[in-house]
């Protein structure tokens, strides 16, 4: 079996291959990333049988190559930074450069035995594509409503308590029209009140009073044309965002109603179709793992122990490894679980009542969690 590595960059890649002993077959040599540079590359590996090219995951840039080599019957195998930077150190590189690291990552590859991962099917890679989608528009969202609590803290900051959440179309109808105190006056009760943030509800009389009122003694000093252009940008923007996110969620369900898999984690109590397709994007099939134990490791739910000589913690944190975005993702889904999963609700409760603290204990929820998804 012949391993051949590649050390990926954003135009220029490296290849280095090596024979079955660690012999170098082919001298690390760089090929750009376009029709050229695959040619290039195709010639540079030889035939595709009794090949596996090994490349570590970075980010988009080596996607366009993988799709390339398995299209041609390549067998690729996508392998974590973290291993190859360990495996590095465990032989005390002192050097890294593009050649070494080609070199690396094949000689890791020859170590490890890897083999050819399968490649994504269609539903799978759409999926993971709106998921990842989905996950920018709701960092942008959060990064609108941020701002938006900055300028209307400067300009109206009794607004939070008469319109509980900035993120909602009520308040955002409501600032687009009167973007700061001063832009409220008894004149604009009666607008004010007719006001409509979706196709049935109205601001209301008895709101639109309280908000002229607590605006006449607001203590806000930050009123200028520039405050009030920008609380009406993000308002808009915000509106856009929603829009756009609710539309890909409907695109994301739509998607998972068509993968047998999704359809046995929404079975479990506290798992919704969104987060169903964060699970399958971000590991594409649990049973993929060796164990349950194995799979929590991967999401990071596992303890960081730290015993050495008379060093005894009474208490460990999680790990600070695994994939934290698919923590994040799961965390509404245990609050939930402990409310409407009788299994997960009892063990939480006997925690509790052992007196571990309530973010320990949910953790612990998590990990149960973990494992039934498994």
């Amino acid at each position: 079996m012949r391993y051949a590595g590649i050390d990926i960059g954003s135009q220029t890649h490296v290849v280095a291959t090596i024979g079955p002993d660690g012999d170098v077959m082919v001298k690390p040599t760089s090929f750009s990333e376009n029709a050229a540079g695959y040619d290039k590359l195709l010639e540079l590996l030889g035939p595709p049988s009794k090949l596996v090219v090994a490349l570590e995951a970075t980010g988009h840039y080596g996607k366009n190559l993988c799709a390339f080599l398995r299209h041609r019957a390549y067998g690729v195998a996508v392998i974590n930074p973290i291993r190859t930077n360990r495996y590095a150190q465990e032989n005390l590189a002192r050097a890294k450069t593009d050649t070494i690291d080609a070199l690396g990552i094949a000689h890791f590859a020859l170590q490890k035995a890897l083999t050819p991962q399968p490649p994504i099917d269609t539903n799978t890679a759409e999926l993971k594509e709106l998921v990842l989608f989905h996950e920018r528009l709701v960092q942008d969202f959060t990064d609108r409503v941020r701002q938006l609590h900055r300028l209307v803290d400067l300009g109206f900051p009794e607004f939070p308590t008469l319109v509980r959440t900035l993120d909602s179309r009520l308040a955002t109808t409501i600032l687009r029209e009167y973007p700061t105190a001063a832009a409220f006056d008894q004149s604009c009760r009666r607008r004010l009140a007719g006001l409509r943030y979706d196709k049935q509800r109205r601001v209301g009389p008895l709101r639109a009073r309280r908000l002229v009122e607590s605006a006449r003694s607001s203590i806000g000093q930050h009123h200028t044309p520039a405050f009030q252009e920008r609380v009406r940008y993000i308002t808009q923007d915000l509106d856009r965002l929603r829009d756009r996110i609710d539309s890909l969620k409907s695109n994301i369900e739509a998607v998972v109603g068509d993968l047998p898999l999704a359809g046995l984690l929404i079975s479990i109590p506290g798992i919704g179709s969104l987060t169903a397709a964060r699970i399958i994007a971000a590991v594409e099939d649990p049973a993929r793992f060796r164990s349950a134990a194995a799979f929590a490791a991967y999401v990071g739910v596992v303890p960081a122990t730290r015993l050495s000589g008379l060093h005894r913690p009474t208490r460990a944190r999680i790990t600070s490894l695994g994939n934290a975005r698919l923590r994040k993702a799961l965390w509404m889904p245990v609050l939930s679980s402990v409310r409407h999963n009788p299994c997960l609700r009892d063990y939480y409760q006997r925690l509790r009542q052992r007196g571990k603290h309530p973010k320990v204990a949910l953790t612990a929820v998590m990990r149960k969690l973990v494992t039934a998804i498994y």
